[in-house]
């Protein structure tokens, strides 16, 4: 049965049976009533598109991503994505990843905005200076930053302190001695590197330490270049006596280059990785900098998803969350 079927059937019109099944305001309580009694009787079941044309609305919520090979094997990644996929899912709603090149990526949003072919979108890997997010504010367009960028107009951002969380990893290298402290980082236009960096370089100076610049390694995203990164920091003189890695990604990598290499692992060179290790590296227990529940993480993003476009202003949805540092066996005395 069809709108028009239960509309004949109901002796109504075909905008007041479907403005009662869509609870507009304007339909008075007994006639919805009426009107959804019917609807279940009959087995009446909406055509999903029409119904999406009449809200201006398609359910469809997105991610346009310049997928690279190693995100496929980032268990954290899979464990976001699958908290927004479970969230919309309960809602009737969808959740589409659209892998672009870098080069493309730009366009795509646009494509997307114009098209209106999704109605909201999570921004991740945000950058220092983001044209994503500057042109989707300036297009009022919902979405939601996963990370933060600098930008003067108020946007709905998710994000983990990554200040707070440089200062847990360098507070307990320091407790234990260490003065010749090593940073491996992510390119640093990507904003949370750069967060990052400025915060491991700040406490140490807070201590009255130096950083010798040999110690600071950036553009590390994968394993292969964590691996080059810590060969790099092993041909230093002196060595330095502890690494942080600023991403897991990175993080196995540069453990395997000590490995490797004969090195102890927290007894000659202290490790501390920025996300979880537990999935990506099971033969060395390494502490860790972790950002928990990155699946509650996904699920309360896409909450403020839908808040924003419920009407909700992006200023009120801005949340930090605090990581948090998880013991392993790579951390000893200097």
């Amino acid at each position: 049965m069809n709108l028009a079927h239960l509309a004949n059937h109901l002796g109504m019109s075909k905008t007041t049976v479907s403005r009662a099944l869509n609870g507009y305001p304007e339909v008075n309580v007994r006639t919805r009533e009426r009107v959804l009694k019917a609807a279940k009787e009959v087995g009446y079941q909406p055509n999903p598109m029409a119904r999406s044309l009449a809200l201006g609305r398609t359910n469809i919520f997105g991610i346009i991503h310049p997928l690279q090979p190693t995100d496929m094997a980032d268990p954290m990644f899979l464990e976001v994505v699958a908290g927004m996929s479970s969230a919309l899912e309960a809602l009737g709603k969808n959740l589409i990843i659209a892998p672009v090149s870098p080069a493309a990526e730009q366009p795509s949003y646009q494509q997307i905005v114009s098209g209106r072919r999704v109605d909201g979108l999570v921004v991740g890997r945000t950058l220092v200076r983001d044209e994503r997010i500057a042109f989707l504010s300036k297009a009022k367009f919902p979405f939601v930053a996963h990370g933060r960028t600098e930008l003067n107009a108020p946007y709905a951002w998710f994000d983990y302190d990554n200040e707070a969380g440089m200062r847990l990893a360098l507070e307990r290298l320091l407790g234990v001695g260490h003065r010749r402290v090593a940073l491996i980082s992510a390119p640093l236009a990507l904003n949370f590197a750069c967060q990052r960096r400025d915060s491991f370089e700040d406490t140490m100076a807070a201590a009255g330490l130096g950083v010798d610049p040999r110690y600071l390694i950036n553009n590390t995203l994968d394993r292969r270049s964590g691996y080059q990164a810590m060969q790099e920091l092993l041909a230093c003189s002196p060595r330095p006596t502890a690494v942080i890695v600023d991403n897991h990604l990175s993080g196995v990598g540069a453990v395997r280059a000590l490995l490797d290499a004969g090195v102890k692992v927290g007894e000659e060179i202290s490790v501390i990785v920025w996300g979880s290790m537990a999935d990506t590296l099971s033969s060395a227990n390494v502490t860790s900098i972790d950002l928990p529940n990155p699946r509650q993480a996904g699920a309360r993003m896409i909450a403020m998803l839908l808040a924003l476009v419920g009407g909700k202003p992006a200023s009120e949805l801005q949340e930090l969350w605090q990581p948090v540092l998880v013991e392993g066996a790579t951390v000893g005395p200097a």
